[in-house]
């Protein structure tokens, strides 16, 4: 429990970026809370990666303005269609 109360104001710093959307916030916050869980050794760290990769995944594989699935090719350009 202790753990947890050192991790919220980090969990609390990543999610209160300017800018960022709600899809960013809850893939920051889950990614945090996963790495937290998952690392029995350094709960920080694992918040901090964990975070990290939810901000990543959610940022590249987001959802645009009308609801459809944003994917990103391999040169890095983006196009939406329709989610499966």
């Amino acid at each position: 429990m202790r753990n947890l109360i050192l991790i919220a104001p980090v969990v609390a710093l990543l999610t209160g970026c300017v800018g960022m959307t709600q899809d960013q916030m809850a893939g920051t916050a889950g990614g945090a809370v996963i790495g937290a869980v998952v690392t029995p050794n350094d709960r920080l760290q694992g918040a901090l990666i964990g975070g990290a990769v939810g901000l990543a995944a959610v940022t590249l594989l987001g959802y645009d303005a009308q609801g459809n699935c944003v994917y990103q090719r391999a040169d890095g350009s983006r196009y939406a269609a329709v989610c499966p």
